[in-house]
């Protein structure tokens, strides 16, 4: 099992306007810089995605890959699994949404990501680290915007 690494950001929105941004994913290429398509193959009894291709070109790490998605029914938590994959092995993720109070969410995100190449744990880590980092800046753009 890969390890994960966990990192969070506060958002000036609340949490059901942060998951709005997280759960509409033909949005997601105007947004996320790294994601140049996606598109639905799947949705839950409440329409909610449950099965998403996604064609990622982040420089030098381009993949399309299946994950599969588990919404939480408070509405404050979202987790996710690699069903098929080119560049990966398995990833395991989570968005995990804390109301704040004054229409403010702190987002954590978790990651963990294998991938089908052998990577120095160091490096997998400041990759995941930078994916994160970066994901989780433009998703607070585009709820705040």
């Amino acid at each position: 099992m890969a390890e994960q690494s966990t990192q969070s950001i506060e958002v000036d929105a609340e949490p059901a306007r942060v998951m709005s941004v997280i759960s509409d994913f033909p949005a997601y290429p105007e947004w996320a810089k790294a994601v140049r398509e996606t598109e639905v193959l799947a949705t839950d009894d409440a329409g909610r995605a449950k099965q998403v291709k996604l064609t990622l070109d982040a420089g030098p790490i381009k993949d399309v890959y299946t994950l599969e998605y588990d919404w939480d029914e408070s509405g404050l938590g979202v987790s996710w699994h690699l069903v098929k994959g080119q560049m990966q092995k398995a990833q395991n993720g989570r968005y995990a949404l804390e109301p704040l109070g004054g229409g403010r969410t702190r987002v954590t995100y978790t990651l963990s990501v294998e991938l089908a190449l052998p990577m120095i744990g160091l490096l997998r880590r400041k990759a995941e680290k930078m994916v994160m980092d970066t994901a989780l800046k433009e998703l607070k753009r585009r709820a705040e915007g």
